[in-house]
């Protein structure tokens, strides 16, 4: 966010305002019968039915996969497509797995009453999250503050501020974290600790009184340096560059989940193809469109053309639909590559379009089953975002919604529009001055009124969330590969992920400790 200055503040127990954290289309709409049913169901009930329709699958394995308990990757949100072939063969495929995935505020409760934070998802993940995790941390953590760190998405970053503070009944710090300021309001100590800088008045209120013989005097007048406790990481945008891997801080998120997969889309490609092999024998795998990774920028054009001139490149560690460039022409491969890059090595992957224009790869085709015509008789490519979260048991579903294409999708391709209008269903802008902003009219809500567009059912639903929960597992089994008791394992990573490019502002960046 080039030009941003990072701003801290307090947030106060018992704050809570639901027009704050959720779109002002979400605050009196009601969730769908079918969208609640499928959010309650036990983990017995969602094996019983997959394997009802997937008979392939051995449901004791299922069963522990759906029970597996995450070491870091502890809060995820996987993007989607309800695709079909030419067999009429409908399924939920991975595009890719978010760490710290935004989704909240697009979402309505499952009570239907948002009027306090305790009745919200919000609620749940820092109650069963964050605050099992501080339960088990305990005495090792640091003394200090609590607090929200981000550089994205305040509306949904002060909601998990406020429905801290309500859960702890502290008053919680929020802080502005971004990429490009050149004064940021908080500093890593060389032992890990994070902390932010506050007003001391701010920073007494904020700890506890035994903690406050740890306030250090900042250069500014007025201004002091507090310790972090723990914190909720909102911090999505190359968020290496700020935190380190191994802290004594806690991180909701870590970073190891973002390198593992959670942010880095190379690795996390890798770790499905790992887990994908653990699970063959229960009949158990991520499906993604066909990938190839550690595609050098000469290289490109040879895979693309193999595809058809049909295929999506992606720049690794890009998120908010930045660095996803779809092909459907050579005029679209060439503009890509006249773009100047800052990374080595990007991602190849299979084009999911229509029935007569998509990527053929030795899985066969996927075409989008899209949402259901419209008035005008349209039909658009829709992604579903699940979010998942964990508990003692395992992960759970959390919230979903989804978001639909800018065109509708077409029989034929021409030349006339940017294949991303008929593709993308991102809603994230990126505006000239760094900031962001959403474009919310398409986006499609679960409720009584958007549902049924998307021509999904509880299946869909069922079948999504065994997806995401793989995916996850994949980026959590691959963060402890890389992150053992010895510390950073930054010769496998380097393995795993051959860009120096990447490696060198990663390392730049104290990341490796």
């Amino acid at each position: 966010m080039a030009g941003k200055v990072g701003r801290t503040w307090l947030v106060n127990p018992g704050e809570w305002e639901a027009e704050n954290h959720f779109y002002p289309k979400v605050l009196n709409a009601q969730l769908h019968p079918l969208v609640n049913t499928f959010l309650n169901l036990s983990k017995l009930r969602i094996a019983t039915r997959y394997c009802h329709l997937h008979p392939e699958t051995n449901k004791e394995e299922l069963m522990a996969v759906l029970s597996y308990v995450p070491k870091h990757f502890r809060w995820a949100g996987a993007d989607l497509f309800c695709v079909t072939n030419e067999m009429a063969q409908r399924q939920m495929i991975v595009i890719e797995t978010n760490s710290c995935p935004s989704g909240q505020k697009s979402m309505p409760t499952k009570t239907n009453d948002n009027d306090t934070s305790a009745n919200t998802q919000y609620y749940q993940v820092i109650e069963n999250t964050f605050g099992a995790l501080l339960a088990d941390s305990g005495e090792n953590l640091p003394g200090g503050i609590y607090a929200v760190i981000f550089d994205k998405n305040p509306m949904e970053a002060t909601g998990y501020a406020q429905c801290m503070a309500d859960y702890l009944d502290k008053k919680v710090v929020c802080c502005e974290f971004f990429k490009a300021d050149k004064n940021p309001p908080a500093k890593w100590s060389k032992d890990g600790v994070l902390s932010i800088r506050l007003p001391r008045e701010e920073a007494l209120a904020a700890l506890d009184e035994a903690d406050t013989c740890l306030i250090e005097e900042a250069e500014e007048s007025g201004l002091v340096w507090v310790p972090v406790r723990a914190a909720f990481r909102y911090v999505t945008i190359a968020p290496w560059s700020r935190i380190p891997v191994v802290t004594k801080t806690l991180i909701l998120n870590p970073i190891i989940s973002c390198l593992s997969g959670g942010r880095n889309k190379l690795v996390a490609s890798k770790a499905y193809d790992f887990l994908n092999a653990e699970y063959q024998h229960a009949g158990l795998a991520i499906r993604t469109p066909e990938t190839i990774t550690d595609v050098s920028l000469t290289e490109i054009p040879l895979y693309v053309k193999s595809m058809g001139y049909c295929a999506v490149i992606k720049v690794p560690y890009s998120n908010a639909g930045q660095g996803v460039f779809t092909i459907s022409n050579k005029k679209e491969l060439d503009a890509f590559m006249a773009l100047t890059h800052p990374y080595e090595q990007f991602v190849v992957q299979g084009l999911v379009g229509n029935s007569t224009w998509s990527s053929k790869s030795a899985q066969g085709t996927f075409y989008h089953v899209g949402t259901i015509p419209n008035l005008k008789n349209n039909t658009y490519v829709a992604d579903v975002r699940m979010m998942v979260y964990a508990t003692k048991d395992g992960y759970r579903p959390l919230a979903c919604y989804a978001r639909r294409a800018k065109s509708p999708l077409k029989d034929t391709l021409d030349d006339s529009k940017a294949s991303w209008d008929m593709l993308g269903t991102n809603l994230s802008i990126l505006n000239p001055d760094g900031s962001w902003s959403s474009d919310t009219s398409r986006l499609i809500l679960m409720d009584r009124m958007d549902f049924n567009k998307l021509g999904i059912s509880i299946d869909d639903l069922i079948d999504g969330f065994v997806q995401t929960v793989l995916s996850s597992m994949a980026i959590d089994k691959m963060s402890k590969r890389l992150l053992r008791d010895k510390g950073f394992d930054s010769q496998l990573f380097v393995s795993l992920n051959k860009d120096d490019s990447f490696t060198k502002e990663m390392m730049d960046t104290h990341v490796e400790q």
